[in-house]
């Protein structure tokens, strides 16, 4: 899940009340909204457990959201002992490795620096089946990936699935000139480099939709080849080498349903058919302030996970995939006298010399590292 703000799905009452509307008129409410807690996680049955816990902030903040810092929380067992969850970085609460029992009930209970108490509901154990099989296919439309699972006890139902894209970025133009801005009268130097920027970066995102299947009415609790992701023709993340992990959840009826109405919330905005945004708030409450609302649904359930990698050899030829970098086209600086003016700050690169001047260009089609980490992820082959 991402940081909680007015367009991401945990931090939803306010911003999405208001974000349908078009008229540019923004009132109290919404230049000064109120600060009700979000709480972004699951108690995870087999595993670590990590919470999130973040603050709703105005719509048109362009800052990340402010994180709850410095808070106690535990996870709860129902008459049984309590499972305390340390913080790091700020605002992430993890636990332990655990395996929690099935037979029990669990809640998470939070303790605020300013003095207030939340807990999540007590939530039964859902212990998640076996992804079947994860694959892609190339189709007309584009690549799309596919996800089957199946509960063979019939206890399941109700699936959710998110995932991660990881993909190289790799400049197509590599400078092999550097600017050095002497202190005296223009036009400074250019200088011969070999390397200045990084040659390849990974560039990684969540996924920004939410996946939901409801196998109750259905003749068994199987779902064959859902469509999870689906990726133009022409996608730079194709480009290289593309990953996709995916983590596959089981959930209670009331978590699905939460889940769901948060979709239609964040998904179906537009029209006037589409459904209209509702209040969410989800198992989380203020044992000491009714005033004080929390959004979030905190379930108890294991994950599922797969790893996909695709090469750009493996997809179709004639595909015309993008480098990311296709609107990149260098001007020619003819005088060195404008060497400084052009090349003195750091958006404008010189790449190299050619017979009539110096090829320069802008930083963003040079510079990998605005687009991803140069850190290679623990995973990459």
């Amino acid at each position: 899940m991402r940081a909680s703000s007015f367009f991401t799905p945990l931090g939803l009452l306010w911003g999405l009340l208001l974000a349908g509307c078009t008229d540019p008129y923004l009132p109290e409410a919404v230049q000064n909204p109120p600060s009700y807690l979000v709480v972004d996680g699951y108690i995870n049955s087999k595993g670590n457990s990590t919470i999130r816990l973040t603050r709703t902030y105005a719509i048109g903040a362009k800052t990340a959201p402010p994180v709850e810092a410095k808070a106690t929380v535990y996870i709860e067992e129902e008459g049984g002992p309590r499972y305390l969850l340390t913080e790091s970085p700020a605002g992430t609460y993890t636990s332990t490795p655990r395996t929690l029992n099935p037979a029990r009930n669990y809640r998470l209970h939070i303790s605020t620096q300013g003095g207030k108490e939340y807990q999540s509901g007590f939530e039964a154990v859902h212990n998640t089946p076996r992804i079947d099989d994860f694959s892609w296919r190339p189709t007309t439309d584009g690549l799309k990936l596919y996800v089957s699972a199946h509960d063979a006890s019939s206890s399941t139902h109700f699936y959710r699935w998110d995932y991660e894209e990881t993909w190289e970025s790799i400049p197509v133009l590599i400078p092999t000139l550097e600017y050095r801005n002497f202190d005296r009268t223009p036009p400074g130097g250019l200088f011969p480099i070999t390397v200045r920027f990084p040659q390849i970066c990974w560039g990684n995102e969540k996924s920004p939709d939410i996946k939901l299947v409801n196998t109750s009415r259905l003749s068994q609790d199987a779902v064959h080849d859902y469509v999870v992701r689906t990726l133009p023709t022409t996608s730079s993340r194709l480009r290289h080498t593309y990953s996709i992990l995916i983590s596959q959840f089981a959930q209670s009826e009331a978590e699905y349903r939460y889940w769901e109405l948060m979709k239609k919330n964040t998904e179906n905005i537009g029209t006037l058919f589409d459904p209209q945004p509702v209040q969410l708030t989800g198992n989380v409450t203020c044992l000491n302030d009714n005033a004080a609302l929390a959004m979030g649904f905190v379930g108890v359930h294991s994950v599922e996970q797969q790893r996909l990698f695709i090469r750009r050899s493996q997809l179709p030829f004639d595909w015309k995939i993008s480098s990311g970098y296709d609107n990149c086209v260098p001007d020619t600086v003819k005088k060195p006298i404008l060497y400084q003016a052009y090349f003195g700050t750091p958006d404008n690169i010189p790449l190299a010399y050619v017979p009539s001047g110096v090829l320069g260009i802008d930083r963003s089609c040079v510079d990998c590292r605005l687009y991803g980490s140069t850190v290679k992820p623990s995973f990459w082959p």
